[in-house]
């Protein structure tokens, strides 16, 4: 039975925040972007955002090859919701219902119960 570092764990969670920010930059991009696909080329932000999303797939790599379990990891990559609304509510304005936040403290249960 495999067990799944703790440096796989951390990595992975650095993974949902890169990917958060990643979706924050696609979106802030695409809306400063004139539609056309050559323009996406030209956006810092749009270009950022897929260096996050090269990044994650290293780090996805370097987790699984230093020991890590994809029933425990890939739960921890769920956090990315979570990193998005945070980033959504802080830099974007958008309001956190109480349905959100249900949703939010049940990933986070999810993620408990399958790091344990």
């Amino acid at each position: 039975m495999q067990t799944t570092s703790t440096k796989a764990i951390i990595l992975f969670l650095i993974a949902a925040i890169l990917g958060a920010l990643g979706q924050y930059l696609y979106k802030t991009g695409a809306e400063n972007s004139s539609g056309n696909i050559l323009s996406w080329f030209k956006n810092y932000r749009v270009i950022s955002g897929i260096l996050c999303y090269i990044t994650i797939m290293f780090l996805f790599v370097i987790s699984f090859k230093i020991g890590g379990e994809l029933t425990v990891l890939y739960p921890v990559y769920a956090t990315t919701f979570i990193w998005g609304a945070l980033i959504a509510v802080t830099l974007l304005g958008e309001k956190l219902t109480l349905y959100k936040i249900g949703g939010i403290i049940f990933i986070i249960i999810g993620v408990l119960l399958t790091v344990k």
